[in-house]
């Protein structure tokens, strides 16, 4: 199926997703609405065990908001339900049971940066930024940063980031926790790929109880945590894939996960 706002690809069970509004890829209503048509169908496809979040081009990963929008948003209704639609959609990502990661190939910027938080991991290219400067514009980040990214990288250096408007270099993300990886830009799309790839060829049940354990239990307090990743461990000990990975562990061989 083809997409209008963004470029899908799938190979050796990775799907690529490309945010292709360039220059800026930012996020319009319709893009955001296209995403989560895109997920729908990823998510049912059984051939797709891994996804990659990038933007067109080698110079914006994400811009945000589209904000030739913004000026029909003067209504209070109708501005609560659009941050609604991104709060969704965001936790969609966040909460997707296959795992997510995010090629920062250039700037992540407000949403675009709100974006690539929600992701599962995060690799960049030597050249990123990442910032939420929203500040700046007299408004305050809205799809979900006041939130995230305290939970990744703690209140103070967050609060920091968000109250100057700053904007920090990839390898300060990857300092302070923001990101798993940096490479060389010319890099970045094949290292994602082998990255996603490798996430691929592990068992989808156990990885899917892995996210919603971490995602789900680290927003609990400490005894209701446990108590999601038991409900998932007891789940994953009932799959065929368990069974494989212990016999290929005895038998020294790399196991062939299904996904049952």
């Amino acid at each position: 199926m083809e997409w209008k706002q963004f470029l899908v690809e799938i190979r050796d069970q990775v799907a690529r997703i490309t945010i292709n509004r360039p220059p800026m890829n930012t996020l319009s209503r319709d893009a955001l609405f296209e995403l989560g048509s895109i997920l729908d169908q990823l998510e049912k496809d059984p051939s797709v065990r891994s996804l990659i979040l990038t933007g067109a081009g080698e110079k914006t990963f994400s811009a945000g908001a589209d904000v030739s929008e913004f000026g029909g948003m003067g209504d209070r209704e109708q501005a609560e339900g659009f941050l609604k639609q991104i709060h969704d959609l965001f936790n969609r990502i966040e909460n997707f049971p296959k795992p997510v990661i995010a090629a920062i190939n250039g700037k992540a910027l407000g949403g675009g940066n709100e974006l690539q938080m929600a992701c599962h991991l995060g690799i960049a290219a030597d050249h990123a930024e990442l910032g939420l400067p929203e500040v700046r514009l007299g408004i305050m980040p809205g799809y979900g940063g006041t939130q995230r990214l305290p939970r990744l990288i703690g209140q103070r250096r967050a609060l920091e980031i968000m109250l100057e408007g700053k904007r920090i270099s990839a390898q300060e993300a990857l300092e302070i926790g923001l990101v798993n990886k940096v490479v060389p830009a010319e890099q970045l799309a094949e290292e994602a790929f082998e990255w996603a790839k490798q996430l691929a060829e592990g068992p989808p049940v156990a990885m899917k109880g892995i996210i919603q354990s971490v995602i789900n239990g680290s927003r609990k307090e400490l005894t209701e945590g446990l108590k999601v990743e038991r409900e998932n461990m007891l789940a994953v000990m009932r799959t065929e894939d368990a069974i494989e990975g212990v016999a290929a562990f005895f038998s020294k061989r790399k196991p062939s996960f299904k996904g049952k």
